[in-house]
């Protein structure tokens, strides 16, 4: 079972991360190519392509401009350990061992607006890049055609050196568009969580921030005890979720949790 992910905005490059081990992004001369783009836009420039501060595009006008043309521990970190979203926190990879991490850096994929597919223990540089930034780049109009088609054959080449047919989307749909869904060599299999807000009376409903850290979890379930059967999936019951089986089917199985004032 291959799972892939989204990135988060949210970095740690203060911490190492807890092993050595890493490994180099299959795409990142492509990646370079949108740095030197994104190098001449300029604080102003990276305001209004990505919708963000004048803080923010200050910050990420110089993480382009010191960006680095080869990576190492000395200027990276690895994806799975830099990354500080919600979804990162029900991944959980602090608390990995190195049995989990030799799962995960076979059967977890992150998707990436600049590195396009990331492995766990592959290095990146502090960067802001979503994957819906309509930003232009060579002959491609946005980051969807400049990385659909390599993106979609290296999902495709990892299902077929894995030996498995089953693709679980636990990212969003922003990064999961990324891929060519008629190309796809597998059966996509989309999770649903969905939580009750307080108060009995209230319908289960997909809640983001508790949705992101539940992909998470789901990610990590699959990677720690080793799923390879999608009803196994079934008996995901982390953090308070339950399968539902009158809402499900084999390609959307939806999980519900009630009203929990910790959650």
């Amino acid at each position: 079972m291959l799972v892939v992910i989204s990135p988060a905005k949210r970095l740690d490059f203060e911490h190492k991360a807890s092993t050595k081990s890493f490994s180099e992004p299959v795409f990142f001369k492509r990646g370079l190519v949108l740095v030197r783009e994104l190098k001449k836009e300029g604080p102003s420039g990276l305001k209004k392509l990505m919708k963000i501060s004048d803080k923010i595009a200050d910050e990420n006008d110089k993480r382009f401009k010191a960006f680095h043309t080869s990576q190492s521990l000395d200027n990276a970190k690895q994806a799975a350990f830099a990354f500080q979203g919600d979804t990162y926190q029900g991944l959980g990879v602090n608390n990995y061992s190195s049995g989990d991490i030799k799962e995960a850096q076979k059967n977890l994929r992150i998707l990436s607006g600049l590195y396009g597919v990331l492995l766990p223990l592959d290095l990146i540089q502090p960067y802001r890049l979503e994957m819906g930034t309509k930003f232009g780049i060579q002959k491609s109009k946005n980051l969807y055609e400049y990385w659909k088609q390599v993106v979609t054959d290296l999902i495709n080449q990892t299902l077929k050196k894995n030996k498995t047919e089953f693709l679980v989307n636990c990212a969003s749909d922003e990064y999961f568009s990324v891929l060519d869904k008629k190309l796809l060599d597998g059966l996509v299999i989309t999770p649903v969580f969905k939580d009750s807000p307080k108060g009995e009376d209230k319908p289960f409903k997909i809640i983001s921030f508790f949705a992101k850290r539940a992909r998470g979890l789901m990610a990590s379930y699959i990677i720690q005890n080793k799923i390879k059967n999608p009803e196994d999936l079934k008996k995901f019951k982390e953090a308070g979720y339950k399968y539902v089986a009158g809402e499900s089917t084999p390609e959307r199985p939806v999980f519900h949790r009630k009203y929990q004032a910790s959650a």
